[in-house]
């Protein structure tokens, strides 16, 4: 992924007040002062999962031995190493991303090697917790929003200007499977996380349907139903799923600021199969090791 894809990804995040670009990855002397002395760093912090180096010595050393460092608990059953091995096990042929190809195993995938578990105090850790303001504009957009990546935030931040109030339909897994002819890599509540997260987002509706209904429109006051420009898979059904929005005059068209989707994005890991697989067999087992030796986490 370039720099300045990633670079809104992060910038997206409802948590993040300022980024740096070409962050080391290894805390180096000279980047730690420089952290402490420019951007006035009180702490370095990293989740309680390893960061090693190649050699497989620790990338936070240097901070811990300064007394700097600050560990907290990962988002726990979230991995990047678990996501690029379904992606791997899903679109196997290097020469592309077959829409229709790697149901089957994809599935088996996210059974074996999701250890997500929501609850509803996770998604509450997420969310604003706000209901639009009288008379707000309330806009509406919905999608998969699977692999959450910088397409969406924009997509996202261009419909939150739309309005004052940003409502986000997830559609879910077997929808998606549906209309795509494949399932979504990630599921349903890992999807609704990644937008959540999004400082555009006040609110998602978890599970979405397709179709856009009066009922949706009532009970949601929602003013405006808008679609992206770019799309990812056909839809096996003839029904409209705007037909309705579009009939009431509230629909509109907003052209995707970019034009990633999660194909690309699964496309870019493909075409570097060696090494992203190289990558995740030695990720994988500290990985394993972390959840054998975990202990108790809920309520932290």
């Amino acid at each position: 992924m370039f720099v300045p894809t990633r670079l809104t990804l992060v910038s997206g995040l409802k948590w993040v007040d300022e980024v740096i670009p070409n962050a080391p990855y290894e805390i180096t002397e000279e980047f730690m002062n420089t952290l402490f002395s420019k951007y006035n760093i009180d702490y370095i912090i990293h989740g309680d999962d390893p960061c090693l180096l190649p050699d497989g010595t620790d990338a936070y050393a240097l901070a811990k031995k300064a007394g700097r460092y600050k560990q907290i608990r990962r988002t726990e059953g979230v991995s990047s190493t678990d996501i690029v091995g379904r992606i791997l096990q899903t679109f196997k042929h290097k020469e592309g991303v077959n829409e229709n190809a790697g149901v089957e195993s994809c599935d088996q995938m996210k059974t074996q090697l999701s250890n997500f578990l929501p609850t509803s105090r996770r998604i509450m850790q997420f969310s604003n917790g706000q209901a639009p303001s009288p008379g707000a504009r309330v806009v509406y957009i919905d999608g998969a929003f699977d692999l959450f990546h910088a397409g969406h935030v924009e997509i996202l931040r261009s419909a939150r200007q739309l309005g004052d109030f940003l409502l986000v339909g997830v559609h879910d897994d077997q929808s998606i499977r549906e209309k795509r002819g494949y399932p979504p890599i990630m599921h349903l509540h890992e999807r609704t996380l990644g937008v959540l997260a999004c400082r555009y987002v006040d609110e998602v509706i978890i599970g979405a349907p397709l179709e856009v209904s009066r009922d949706m429109i009532t009970t949601f006051n929602i003013s405006l139903v808008v679609h992206g420009t770019v799309v990812e898979g056909g839809s096996a059904s003839e029904v409209d799923p705007y037909a309705l929005p579009k009939s009431m005059g509230i629909f509109q068209v907003v052209t995707s600021p970019k034009t990633i989707t999660s194909v690309s994005v699964a496309t870019r890991i493909i075409d570097n199969h060696e090494a992203y697989k190289k990558r995740n067999l030695k990720k994988k087992a500290s990985e394993d090791k972390y959840y054998t030796q975990k202990k108790f986490v809920y309520g932290d």
